[in-house]
């Protein structure tokens, strides 16, 4: 979206870091550091023609956007897509030497623990096993059901592919997050777990706090911490605020591809109120009604459940998991594949 809406006079973006980063290719960036590279994008490589502004947002106002380094940006149009709370790095340099030491912390473990069963910790197990089938992995999950944003056959199907490859799948059961210390972790039921380390794998709290300290949004904001929407895309009764992703509250699930979708109803909107700012007819999105998704596992490898079947195997894996995307956006960016 913020290529798209680049060449546009006066366009700046707020962003916490220095770089985009393609959250579908980071268990694989896991597995292998080198492929980051690829999937971490410094936002100067292809917003030529708009202003970066480091800094998260602290409140904003009808007309302005205030960061936590103070500056203030003036806006006619203002789009929200801050998804969850960010406390990493900020430099691409930082974010590779990060997958290093994950790296390295598989290398030295004979036994690994995921915490989480949804898309990042099943496709971060798979990885592992894919890369790594020496290591014995522990997959705990506080569900009854892995990836439960897909229907059961996926979650069945995934489970089975990841215990035929020795993976330890433990459901129904929380690892006590105050308690992670490698090799004796517990589970909140108090059940002993041993690993040599873990990875965190669990929803992250949405970046919502900004938007309670703006009083103009903080009444639009619902009891998840996500925005009140319009089907164009706008926030609630607000012409000329639009969000899009995690934050918005339209009833579907959360994927990076619903993202994209949402995203591109803002850019169309945003246009036609810049050629015309009395204009009604905008376009409108219309919510995913079946949940679809493609998790990956492993390089080879993937689960999907489409509109009428559910599949796995090296067939839905042609669609993703060989690059996780990132040629495709990068192309999208304007670079190099």
């Amino acid at each position: 979206m913020s290529k798209t809406l680049s060449h546009v006079n006066g366009f700046d973006v707020n962003s916490r870091k220095e770089f985009l980063e393609i959250p579908y290719a980071e268990p694989r960036s896991v597995v292998e550091p080198s492929f980051a590279d690829r999937m971490l994008i410094p936002h100067t490589e292809y917003l030529k023609q708009a202003r970066v502004i480091l800094g998260s947002a602290e409140r904003a106002s009808v007309t302005e956007l205030v960061t936590d380094t103070g500056e203030v940006v003036s806006y006619d149009f203002l789009v929200i897509t801050t998804g969850s709370t960010f406390r990493g790095v900020k430099t691409k340099a930082e974010r590779i030497e990060e997958f290093q030491k994950d790296n390295k912390k598989i290398v030295n473990a004979e036994t690994l623990l995921v915490v989480g069963g949804g898309p990042v910790g099943v496709e971060l197990a798979a990885e592992i096993v894919t890369d790594f089938p020496e290591k014995k992995v522990k997959l705990v999950h506080g569900g009854d059901r892995l990836i439960g944003f897909l229907g059961q056959k996926a979650s069945a199907k995934t489970e089975k592919w990841l215990k035929d490859r020795g993976v330890d799948v433990i459901l129904k059961e929380r690892i006590n997050l105050d308690q992670l210390s490698p090799p004796d972790y517990v589970t909140a039921s108090l059940k002993p777990v041993k690993a040599d380390a873990h990875f965190l794998a669990v929803g992250k709290k949405l970046g919502s706090d900004w938007l309670q300290a703006s009083p103009f949004l903080k009444h639009r904001v619902t009891t998840e911490g996500r925005l009140r929407m319009e089907p164009t895309t706008q926030v609630a009764w607000l012409k000329n605020v639009f969000a899009a992703g995690d934050i918005t509250d339209f009833k579907e699930i959360k994927q990076g591809f619903t993202a994209t979708n949402q995203a591109k109803i803002v850019i169309q909107n945003i246009r036609k109120l810049i050629k015309n700012p009395e204009e009604t007819k905008l376009s409108v999105y219309k919510p995913l009604e079946k949940p679809m998704g493609i998790v990956t596992l492993g390089r080879v490898d993937a689960v999907a459940q489409l509109p009428f079947l559910t599949i796995i195997g090296w067939v839905p894996g042609l669609l993703k998991s060989k690059d996780l995307f990132v040629g495709k956006v990068r192309q999208d960016l304007g670079l190099k594949y």
